[in-house]
């Protein structure tokens, strides 16, 4: 399943963040694999497409960056699949 992960930090906590991403590459932790990421110029805010079959390795991200981060996470849906689950809702409802 895909999920989109959403993070913005407090300028205080830049460097630490700096150092820890240079530190690590910011790699996925085991079960989630990053599909794509983002940054926004100017700030600690950004997000990422991440794939994942359950809630641990989601768990450990939030957990690797919560000291320095606040996170979301958010199930995703491609425009296929919604398409899928609007066309069921409307033939539910004739």
């Amino acid at each position: 399943m895909k999920f989109i992960v959403q993070w913005n930090g407090l300028p205080t906590a830049e460097n630490s963040v700096i150092e820890r991403f240079m530190k690590t590459g910011g790699q996925a932790p085991e079960g989630v694999k990053l599909l794509g990421r983002w940054h926004a110029i100017g700030g600690l805010h950004g997000f990422a497409v991440v794939e994942a079959d359950d809630s641990r390795g989601l768990s450990a991200l939030a957990l690797e960056w919560g000291d320095l981060l606040t996170m979301s996470v958010f199930p995703a849906m491609t425009d296929e699949d919604l398409g899928a689950a609007l066309g069921a809702h409307q033939a539910k409802r004739k």
